[in-house]
């Protein structure tokens, strides 16, 4: 049996954890592969951890075929579509499940708009069975079931980030917010950054931000109001709470180095 995978199918599927996959082997290898792999066409839309177990431990398998698709990007929205309501889908996946939906969706768009003849009106927005609208970022966000901040953030990751970084994301050594500032330095500080871990990558991301915060003049403003200056002191607290956990992290990193120094 010829089965094709296509690897932009497969990267839509968050990758099982070491435990996960262990655990899945070790039904398959008692249990045998229960349930049926299903295909469009020769390729694998849904089974691509029990596929590449059974096939390298020859562990029998069934198939299905879903004719219903007339496309590969029919095939990716169902996919895409499937894994934004999975609870157990990250925020990042499906943020980025979301950004490349919004991209077909743009693309078809396109596409009808050019093929229409010139005398017949653009389809109307409604006419677009795609639900729900992904004409605004917002609308992207909603999808997704993040903000629009970290919609952006995440878009930021997925245009500048290396791919090692991006894996990083994905197991979860970095948060969205920090691999977006990570993903502003040169290919090279980012991947040197992954290869020094957490610790490495947190530091990458604090620099960034410490850097853009000090490019950016700050307004000598005065408060007219006492509500106003109640929010500015407030702010205020907030930079220096925040400057005081840098520090303290800072200190932390620099006495755990001059440990190890020392037991050198």
């Amino acid at each position: 049996m010829n089965i094709t995978i296509n690897e932009e199918l497969r990267s839509f599927i968050d990758p099982l954890t070491p435990v996960e996959y262990a655990a899945l082997e070790r039904s398959l290898l008692a249990d045998g592969c229960r349930d049926a792999l299903v295909l469009w066409r020769d390729v694998l839309i849904d089974g691509h951890n029990r596929y590449e177990i059974c096939t390298k431990h020859g562990i029998e398998f069934r198939t299905v075929n879903n004719d219903k698709f007339d496309s590969l990007e029919d095939v990716m929205l169902w996919v895409i579509d499937n894994n934004l309501a999975r609870r157990s889908v990250s925020d990042f996946q499906r943020g980025m499940l979301a950004l490349r939906k919004k991209e077909i969706v743009a693309a078809r768009a396109a596409q009808r708009a050019a093929e229409a003849p010139p005398d017949q009106p653009a389809p109307e927005p409604a006419d677009d069975p795609v639900d729900p609208p992904w004409s605004t970022r917002e609308d992207v966000a909603k999808a997704a079931r993040v903000s629009a901040n970290t919609l952006s953030q995440i878009e930021r990751i997925r245009k500048t980030a290396a791919p090692e970084l991006v894996d990083a994301v994905r197991s979860g050594t970095i948060s969205v917010s920090a691999a977006a500032s990570v993903a502003s330095l040169p290919p090279e500080a980012q991947v040197a950054a992954v290869a020094g871990g957490r610790k490495e990558l947190q530091q990458a991301a604090r620099q960034v931000r410490e850097q853009k915060t000090g490019a950016k003049p700050k307004k000598e403003t005065v408060p007219d109001s006492p509500e106003d200056q109640v929010k500015a002191l407030r702010a205020q607290v907030g930079e220096l709470k925040d400057r005081v956990a840098t520090l303290m992290t800072e200190n932390e990193v620099l006495r755990q180095k001059l440990a190890a120094l020392g037991g050198a």
